[in-house]
């Protein structure tokens, strides 16, 4: 599938023509000297050699994203100006529209609002991998209305991932974690399939590890999936955490830490007591299957690695990732922010921009923003 889609090389030159690029940079921004500003601009980043492109063929670039949830309504938190001021100063070239969910219009998919974006525009490019899971307006009314094609890093991040169910070398680990288990289900069903082994960690994991008949204390667990993960285990394909580190139910935990020590469990938690990370012994094994892997995907965090104390599961997965002569691919926000904290962004293979659509691009082949382009009838 991924060659099917339409390239702007095909285009040629763009002289004194405009382009409409859907990209995302719903990227995190923190108030700096008194000025809200982007404090990782990776999106922003990555969209610039589309934008240079696009430049040297003559064409004039505009840019348009989602930003937050501001839930169809003007929303000051949410204004788009901290991105555009950090664009300006890495491409002044090129404008950026105001947030796309200020408009009830883009979630709905409404035909009328998408029309209105591409409005004046000759030529579309969808570069907003991260969106493309979603049918809203600007992904999927465009196509519809002028020449439209991928973006490089959107032929990229599918090419990538596709590649990982049709012929990963092997063996091919897979690093599944999170917190919430019904999110990641679907991605498991395909990846028992199609890897050799499925590593599982984050909060999800004990709802794996009540299917096995352990206590789990006051771990988050989701009783409604206890017989998918049972199906799931039943594979021989997925391992789960032998131990763990947490607290007692109550006792403040996040990015500021807390006055209780981390405590380690085995196999078992007993009540009274939440696990927060995977444990020592754990790290280990995941560590070395990652080290006898020749691909690896890793998606989703091994605990709440924002608390220096429930850090380590996380970052020993990042380390063994990068350590390893494997094709490593890394997904979603949380795996990325966590390899960018221990400054290994640069030590993998590939990092993905997005988690929702990598995962569900995994689970079902296909996403409505690439059915639009692939259908466009300009093609």
């Amino acid at each position: 599938m991924p060659s099917t889609l339409p390239s702007i090389d095909r285009w040629g030159s763009l002289e004194g023509k405009r382009v409409l690029v859907r990209v995302d940079f719903n990227a995190p921004v923190a108030e700096v000297d008194g000025v809200l500003r982007v404090t990782d601009d990776f999106r922003l980043r990555s969209a610039l050699p589309l934008f240079d492109d696009l430049a040297a063929r003559g064409a004039s670039v505009t840019a348009c994203t989602h930003f937050g949830r501001p839930n169809g309504k003007v929303d000051e938190r949410f204004r788009v100006e901290p991105l555009r001021r950090r664009l300006h100063e890495l491409r002044p070239q090129i404008t950026l529209m105001e947030n796309l969910r200020f408009s009830p219009g883009e979630e709905a998919n409404d035909p009328v609002f998408g029309a209105s974006l591409i409005a004046g525009f000759d030529y579309f490019v969808n570069e907003a991998f991260g969106a493309s899971h979603r049918a809203h307006a600007s992904i999927m009314i465009p196509p519809t209305l002028v020449p439209s094609a991928a973006g490089p890093n959107l032929q990229r991040e599918v090419a990538t991932l596709l590649s990982l169910l049709e012929s990963p070398s092997r063996p091919f680990v897979a690093v599944v974690g999170g917190a919430k288990v019904k999110d990641k289900l679907g991605v498991m069903k395909v990846l028992v399939v199609k890897a050799d082994a499925v590593l599982v960690g984050g909060g999800m994991a004990y709802t794996f590890a009540a299917a096995e008949g352990r206590c789990i204390g006051g771990s988050l667990f989701d009783a409604s999936h206890v017989q998918e993960c049972v199906a799931l285990l039943e594979t021989g394909t997925v391992l789960i955490p032998v131990d763990a580190r947490g607290l007692k139910v109550g006792a403040p935990f996040g990015p500021d830490g807390g006055p209780d020590e981390a405590l380690v469990f085995g196999e078992d938690i007993d009540e009274g007591f939440v696990g927060l990370d995977i444990g020592p012994l754990t790290s280990e094994f995941f560590a070395a299957a990652i080290a006898g892997a020749r691909t690896v995907l890793w998606n989703g965090p091994m605990g709440v690695f924002e608390d220096p104390r429930f850090n380590a599961g996380t970052e020993a997965v990042a380390r063994a990732v990068v350590a390893s002569s494997a094709i490593s691919v890394v997904g979603g926000g949380d795996s990325v922010a966590a390899l960018n904290s221990y400054g290994l962004q640069d030590e993998v293979s590939f990092v993905s921009t997005g988690g929702g659509a990598s995962l569900e691009l995994v689970e079902l082949g296909d996403l409505p923003g690439l059915r639009a382009l692939r259908e466009s009838p300009w093609n």
